[in-house]
């Protein structure tokens, strides 16, 4: 019974070993990458490369201001049309709002 239940130990234990060994190679290869990660693998940026690669983003960060500041207004011009004013010192201002939304999305609605 002793012999059994060490052999069944051992049995589970290296098991338990191998799949913890073989786990972290199925993670990632080198087939799954993208491409783009192994150009740069293989060979680091030059100056230029990086100061072009920065360029691109803060040109990307820069439109999706530039789009997120446009629909900002977008709705607040909608909200305005609908009888919102925000210049106002309102002691009803959740309220006046709420209402000018409430328009607003009526007439989204309507159209």
């Amino acid at each position: 019974m002793r012999s059994t239940t060490s052999k069944l130990t051992l049995a589970a234990t290296t098991a338990a070993f191998l799949i913890g060994v073989a786990a972290p190679a199925f993670a990632q290869t080198e087939a799954s990458a993208p491409a783009a990660d192994q150009a740069t693998a293989s060979q680091p940026l030059t100056k230029e490369q990086k100061a072009q690669a920065k360029a691109q983003a803060k040109a990307e960060r820069k439109a999706e201001r530039k789009q997120a500041r446009a629909k900002n207004t977008a709705e607040l011009k909608k909200l305005e049309d609908a009888g919102y004013k925000p210049a106002l010192n309102d002691p009803n201002y959740p309220q006046n709002l709420q209402d000018a939304q409430k328009k607003a999305n009526a007439a989204a609605g309507a159209n």
